[in-house]
């Protein structure tokens, strides 16, 4: 019986129990954990209730993902003219905030020079920003630490720098006098979030209620059981929902607004794709992906499909012996388990809904500290007597959203599902051949778990690359 369409009438409990006549129910055992509640069955629903609570005026909310700023940029085109004591330093225009005036820059991999004019390697060369080209918009540069034409020369030329060299910003270095620097450039991009509107009704007669001690089960059970099912759902939209916003004519009240929340798995934007078993060193590498970049939380908590966790748990440890995968009881009560890494420790627990999205093979590392709940309106219950019937309707009432704050979260892919153009997806490569270019659209950056050749590039096992140019012959550019 849908407890949340159907009215709880005797008659209709007859008839949902074989088509027996009203009165006539017959009093037999129930199982009371079928409609027990277990808050196990929807760990994201549970994680959005212990998050950060954010109580907002509109239903329509601007969320702002502020994290460190960036701290490493690549150049979107080669510089090739090395004769040059400035230089106009090519990068994406979404980069350029990044590289204010009075700025130092580190080329990561390219050599600088010594005051005899010797390269050395192992000693990158460093940039100086004294201004941006009006055309482009483009830094221009000085090489601190540059080849010189003569020794006597107090300017220094800027060598050839190839496409995607990394960038390191270091600090502003100013002048003996100087005490005004360009302000950073922190302009944080707003997510609009639709908080959704979340409703549970139970209609319960009087005739019901008065015959409720020969019916086996009582209001409260109904209650439990709509509840239940009532939160399952709610998880189901949590994860997978997509944000809309849309009129409906309702009778007597004109157009009304109709809002739909936008699930947590497309709010990702960092994926993992790790095709073959999974090994303890690509646990590791996960671990080392979240613990280690701009935004670093404490804790991480894995969210696994039925078929991620099972792949998980057949690792190999034997030729591991130092790792140890225990169980415990974490901070919000469930018993998760955790892999110990040196980067920190991941709490692995099951999410069913996962399975029953189709997404079994698929997780989220998510910081658990690093949840939004957003509330326009509180959870509140209400009972009314229904107009012209001898009947009383309870019911539930919620308009909320979750969010992620920060860049640290991770979505393993594991369902084969096209990547998003737009995302940060990194490919896990343990095979010796390197990976063809329909395997790399959208792929952002390939670690490899074991030593490969393309070509003329050689990666070995432990380094990350980016593939470019994959319509044609890949150009690997090391990280």
């Amino acid at each position: 019986m849908d407890i949340n369409t159907t009215a709880a009438t005797v008659s209709n409990v007859a008839e949902n129990t074989g088509g027996l006549d009203a009165g006539h129910l017959m009093e037999t055992a129930i199982d009371e954990e079928l409609f027990k509640f277990n808050s196990d069955d929807t760990p994201l629903m549970s994680l959005m209730l212990k998050a950060r609570r954010v109580k907002v005026n509109s239903p329509e909310v601007d969320h702002y993902v502020i994290e460190g700023q960036e701290a490493t940029f690549t150049t979107s085109a080669a510089h090739t003219d090395n004769s040059l004591t400035q230089a106009i330093l090519p990068m994406e225009a979404s980069d350029r905030y990044l590289a204010r005036r009075y700025t130092t820059l580190l080329a990561r991999g390219i050599a600088g020079y010594d005051n005899a004019n010797n390269p050395t390697p192992g000693a990158w060369l460093m940039l100086f920003v004294i201004g941006h080209d009006t055309n482009t918009g483009n830094p221009i540069v000085r090489a601190v630490n540059g080849p010189l034409t003569q020794g006597s020369d107090e300017l220094r030329k800027v060598p050839a720098i190839p496409k995607g060299t990394v960038m390191v910003v270091l600090a502003n270095s100013l002048y003996e006098t100087q005490k005004e620097v360009d302000p950073d450039v922190m302009v944080p991009r707003p997510t609009r979030i639709y908080l959704q509107k979340r409703g549970m009704n139970q209609v319960v007669s009087d005739y019901f209620e008065s015959q409720r001690k020969r019916i086996p089960f009582s209001k409260a059970v109904l209650a439990e059981q709509a509840i239940a099912n009532f939160k399952v759902r709610g998880n189901r939209t949590l994860w997978a929902g997509r944000a809309s916003k849309f009129k409906v004519d309702v009778p007597m009240m004109g157009m009304q607004l109709v809002y739909t929340t936008e699930g947590l798995r497309w709010q990702f934007r960092r994926s993992v794709t790790a095709p073959g078993k999974w090994t303890i060193e690509k646990v590791i590498a996960l671990a080392k992906m979240f613990f280690t970049g701009e935004d670093c939380p404490k804790t991480a908590l894995l969210l696994a499909g039925k078929d991620l966790l099972e792949s998980l748990q057949c690792i190999k440890y034997t030729d591991h012996p130092e790792i140890r995968i225990t169980t415990k009881t974490n901070r919000l009560g469930w018993s998760v388990t955790n892999f110990h890494t040196v980067f920190g420790d991941i709490e692995i627990k099951r999410e069913p809904t996962l399975d029953r999205l189709g997404w079994s093979h698929s997780g989220a590392l998510i910081g658990e500290n690093r949840l939004v709940h957003y509330v326009y309106s509180a959870e509140h219950s209400f009972s009314d007597r229904v107009e012209g019937e001898e009947a009383t309707r309870n019911g539930i009432l919620i308009w909320d959203a979750v969010a992620l704050k920060g860049d640290c979260h991770l979505w393993i892919n594991g369902d084969d599902e096209p990547l998003r153009s737009n995302d940060d997806n990194i490919l896990m490569w343990d095979n010796g051949e390197a990976p063809v270019t329909a395997r790399l659209d959208n792929v952002s950056a390939v670690q490899f778990f074991a030593d490969c050749n393309d070509g003329d590039t050689e990666m070995k096992a432990g380094e990350t690359w980016r593939p470019e140019g994959i319509d044609g012959k890949v150009n690997w550019i090391k990280l």
